[in-house]
């Protein structure tokens, strides 16, 4: 075996066993950006045999400041292709697949079963619950992470623990966002790297195991807290699911969320075009048999719409999240 490795093999919980369950495993990276740099960088530094990465954007000069994996040339291009290259040249021992899309209900099976363990970079609640819900189908464990202005979070769900759904049965009225609410980049490096951590864990199988911890970090004050959640009850009937436009079926009532300035054509020609505000007032009635399957860009009026939805006494109801 060559130095690379030498500085963990030498620990008794690695070894040379350890380093080879490392060059064995086959990680899922979904999001290539703040969280993800981090996570990249380290599992491939670490000797993880495959990574597969999953992202559909492009390098922006605003990424820079907490994306260290890419470079003033690397603007304009595709984050999972830039980001591949990066990782080769320093560690060109390790397999790097590039899928140039997005996580969606309908790629999301295939890709995690592909892999042994899934990380969720994306920081979108959307992906989060549909990652989580086919983990949990797949008994593979899943390591979420979120950060917003200067706090943040990281759990491991699923693979015989609970899965985030059972965590966080609700999403919240409103969703933030780098942009709009701000980011440190030393706090999302900060998460970026506990996932990896955790991930190098769940691989050499460390005890006690994370699964079923959650670690929260406050950048303001440096406190860090958390809790353990293997108690915690899977939300019955299962949760709102989230499907792809391509499970739409002609049956089916479809209410897109987005306003005609937001989005002025729907990809659903017979959708009806409704806020969220109207749907909670209850100011429309629908019918109570077919499914309605409820639209928007980030999932988060949708899943407020559905609520709305079931305590008007509609059950059959699906979410769909547009992305940016």
């Amino acid at each position: 075996m060559s130095d690379r490795y030498s500085r963990q093999t030498v620990l008794p919980e690695v070894g040379t066993a350890g380093q080879a369950r490392l060059r064995d495993a086959c990680v899922l990276v979904i999001g290539a950006g703040g969280l993800g740099s981090a996570v990249l960088q380290y599992l491939a530094a670490a000797g993880v045999g495959r990574l597969t990465i999953v992202d559909h954007d492009r390098v922006e000069e605003s990424n820079l400041h907490r994306q260290p994996i890419y470079r003033m040339g690397d603007v304009g291009l595709l984050k999972a292709e830039a980001a591949r290259k990066t990782l080769l040249q320093a560690n060109p021992q390790v397999r790097i697949d590039a899928l140039c899309e997005r996580l969606t209900p309908a790629n999301a099976a295939h890709l995690i079963a592909a892999a042994d363990l899934v990380v969720d970079a994306a920081d979108s609640f959307a992906v989060t619950y549909v990652v989580s819900d086919e983990c949990r189908r797949d008994n593979k464990a899943l390591i979420s992470a979120s950060v917003l202005g200067l706090s943040g979070y990281v759990g491991a769900f699923c693979g015989g623990a609970p899965s985030y759904r059972a965590v966080f049965p609700e999403m919240p009225r409103q969703a933030g966002s780098c942009a709009q609410s701000g980011v440190l980049g030393t706090a999302v490096g900060v998460m970026g790297t506990l996932q990896a951590h955790m991930v190098l864990g769940l691989l050499l199988d460390l005890q006690p195991s994370a699964l079923g911890q959650l670690v929260t970090v406050d950048f303001r004050t440096l406190r860090f807290g958390g809790f353990a959640f293997t108690t915690a009850q899977e939300p019955s009937g299962g949760g709102i699911p989230f499907i792809s436009a391509d499970q739409v079926a002609n049956t089916d009532v479809v209410i897109d969320l987005r306003s005609l300035a937001e989005a002025p054509v729907s990809p659903f020609a017979a959708a009806l075009r409704i806020d969220v505000d109207t749907v909670e007032r209850a100011g429309k009635q629908f019918p109570p048999e077919p499914r309605i399957v409820l639209c928007c860009r980030t999932g988060v009026r949708a899943w407020r719409a559905a609520r709305a939805l079931q305590r008007q006494g509609h059950q059959n109801v699906a979410l769909i999240a547009f992305g940016e």
